[in-house]
């Protein structure tokens, strides 16, 4: 699939999505950065289609990234569409940055027949060099002629970088109008803690809503999923989250719950895929926090222990060194009083009390330490906040991969 050996922990499949009805797809090499290398995908969304999304919060967010912040409050009939390219992230490049965005965004929505703020685009890979857009101009046509309601799969595959699988997702939704289907997917591996959504994300339904109520939905649930993830605690300066909703079905979802909890389903699904493909992951960790002052603090507390190196290299060397979450939630600056923390290792009690549990064995601790999948859970118990964190440990191949990125 790359340069990299596909994480252990990647689905043993690509999902088989759903085609939804009023989106269709292409890809192509434009040679953005490699030669031969699929990098530039196309999404192109029926007339009547609304748009929501969430996006990076860094000072130094891409070109890209401004433009879709500028769009995606706006209504139209025409339809929508999103292009994408990997291998340059268009980010730190000035002027040059603005003006290789609006190309390829005029350019597409030309060969379209949309209006140019209804062309949404993404840009990821190698921050502070310039976009050779015209790469990518030269080969919208060639897009519009490919575009296939089906290529979703091949679409998840053009907008990876250092990801080792593409990630995609699906559900389905019975509401009282009918089924609605939800097809998603995504590209992340490393610089990975959204304070948004995700690096980039791309999800669709056919589901009937206005923009307003999508909005909402999408800025709740990715509280929820994308933004309680990290690999290495770095915010991306490309993180985009797009929710296309073509309303083909006819079937009404706004405000219902069994919609929102199949979106969240998705989204749920493919932010743990970019947690299980982080850049040299050999494990999955869970960090529930329980009995915080207040659920702020808690993933305060959650997200001190998923970015803590050491802790984060324990895991990767399967130590139990309960010591190190004693040190991160210490360090995390929320309320925190050291003779009321629980700390468990999926079901096995370590620590109570500010000190090592009398029924803990070491042995049982470096035994759980050797599983995929780990869970460690925290109970502060000092009020009734809670959060859940996902996360990954950290190896050498990490390492290796960010030293040679641009190589």
């Amino acid at each position: 699939m790359g340069k990299y050996p596909v994480s252990p922990l990647a689905p043993a499949n690509f999902p088989d999505l759903p085609v939804i009805e009023g989106v269709s797809f292409a890809t192509v090499a434009a040679g953005v950065r490699y030669a031969g290398r699929t990098d530039v995908m196309l999404a192109r969304l029926a007339p009547g289609s609304v748009m929501a999304g969430v996006f990076t919060r860094s000072s130094t967010r891409s070109a890209p990234v401004l433009d879709c912040q500028a769009k995606i409050g706006g209504d139209g009939d025409a339809g929508a569409a999103i292009v994408v390219n990997s291998g340059n992230a268009n980010a730190f490049t000035g002027r040059n940055g603005i003006e290789a965005t609006r190309a390829v965004t005029t350019a597409a929505a030309k060969a379209l027949g949309l209006p140019e703020d209804r062309v949404f685009s993404s840009s990821t890979g190698v921050i502070g060099e310039k976009l050779k857009h015209e790469r990518i101009t030269d080969k919208l046509e060639e897009l519009k002629a490919a575009l296939d309601p089906a290529k979703i799969g091949e679409a998840a595959q053009a907008i990876m970088t250092t990801d080792t699988y593409p990630k995609g997702a699906m559900a389905e939704a019975a509401l009282p109008g009918g089924t609605v289907r939800i097809a998603g997917i995504a590209k992340g591996s490393g610089m990975i803690e959204p304070n948004m959504g995700t690096m980039l994300v791309y999800i669709f339904t056919d589901a009937k809503i206005a923009r307003a109520p999508l909005q909402a939905m999408v800025s709740d649930i990715a509280d929820r999923t994308f933004n309680c993830i990290t690999v290495d605690s770095d915010t991306s300066t490309s993180d985009t989250l797009l929710v296309g909703a073509t309303g083909a079905s006819g079937v009404a979802a706004e405000g219902e719950a069994a919609f929102a909890d199949a979106l969240h389903a998705v989204m749920l699904d493919l932010a743990h895929q970019v947690v299980k493909d982080g850049e040299g992951a050999t494990k999955f960790v869970e960090v529930e926090i329980t009995g915080a002052a207040s659920d702020s603090d808690a993933r305060i507390h959650g997200k001190a222990i998923a970015n803590s190196p050491l802790v984060k290299t324990a895991i990767a060397g399967e130590d139990p060194n309960w010591g190190r979450i004693v040190m991160a939630i210490g360090k995390s600056g929320a309320e925190a009083d050291r003779d009321q923390i629980t700390i468990r290792f999926g079901d096995i009690l370590v620590a109570e009390k500010g000190w090592v549990a009398e029924s803990y064995r070491e042995d049982d601790g470096a035994g759980y330490m050797k599983g995929q999948n780990l869970k460690i859970a925290v109970d502060l118990g000092i009020g009734e906040g809670r959060a859940t964190v996902w996360t990954c440990d950290l190896t050498h191949q990490y390492i290796a991969i960010n030293a040679d990125y641009r190589s």
